[in-house]
Formats: structure tokens, C-alpha cells, sequence
């Protein structure tokens, strides 16, 4: 069991890191930071989004959410219009945000791509449908369920 956690926790850790990598690479080119990744590529595919709704697809926080999405709108790239104090509001990209969605979602894709160019489709599968298993029970998983 020792080498199986090693081996799981490493290549987590590895994987994460390697994430986060790439999306500060990609940020590096538009002179933003890689929290805003997932705040610019989920409004520049879904177009409009409520901050809830955005929360849940970055799964992050309403504070980080909201943070990221006030910065976005100080360099420009979130609609003003479209911010307010009530979270039922939708938010979308500027045309200029909307450019940087496109580069980040090429981008995203050719990440992807590469990353699992070595798979077959069915591999693939296999490998989404483990992770969600895993992830599914360890959010469930509590020391005080022995």
C-alpha cells in the first residue's frame, strides 16, 4: 500500500504542478495570472455565466471567483455592464477578453492533445472515468466514517 500511495501522491503532485505550468505560460503571453485561466476559458465558452455558475465550473470559491473576475474587469477583458453585487447576474468577456479566450482555448486543446497524445480513445476513457472514480471517494471519504 506504501508504493501505491508514493506513486499516486507523486504523480498528482506532478500533474498539478505541471497544470499550473502550462497555464501560467499561457497567462505569461497576456500578461495575466494563471487563477484567471479557468475564469476567461469557462466565460469565452458558456459566453454568460453567474458568478455561482462560474464557481461551480472553476470549483472555486465566490471570493476567489469574484477576485478574479474584478481583476479581469480592471485590465478589461470582463463587461463592467455586467457585474454587480447580485450573483444572479451574468458575466461575459469584452470583444478584447474575448480574443484572449480564443488564444487560451487553442491553447488549452493543444495542451490536452499532447498530453494524452500517446492514448487511445478508449484509454482515454478509461483514464477520465478513474480520476472521477477516485476524486468521487475521496470527497466522501471521512476518518471518522472507520
Amino acid at each position: 500500500m506504501q508504493e501505491q500511495f508514493k506513486l499516486f501522491t507523486v504523480l498528482i503532485s506532478s500533474i498539478n504542478r505541471n497544470i499550473r505550468r502550462v497555464k501560467t505560460e499561457i497567462m505569461a503571453e497576456h500578461e495575466l495570472k494563471c487563477p484567471h485561466v479557468s475564469t476567461i476559458y469557462y466565460l469565452y465558452v458558456e459566453e454568460k455565466l453567474t458568478l455561482k455558475e462560474l464557481c461551480e465550473l472553476c470549483r472555486e470559491d465566490k471570493g476567489a471567483i469574484s477576485r478574479s473576475v474584478k481583476s479581469l474587469a480592471e485590465d478589461g477583458l470582463v463587461d463592467t455592464n455586467s457585474i454587480s453585487k447580485k450573483y444572479k447576474n451574468k458575466l461575459c468577456l469584452t470583444e478584447k477578453g474575448k480574443e484572449i479566450g480564443k488564444d487560451i482555448a487553442i491553447k488549452i486543446d493543444m495542451a490536452i492533445d499532447k498530453a494524452t497524445e500517446n492514448l487511445s480513445e478508449e484509454e482515454k476513457n478509461y483514464v477520465y472515468r478513474g480520476l472521477s472514480i477516485i476524486n468521487d471517494g475521496l470527497a466522501k471519504f471521512s476518518l471518522s466514517e472507520k
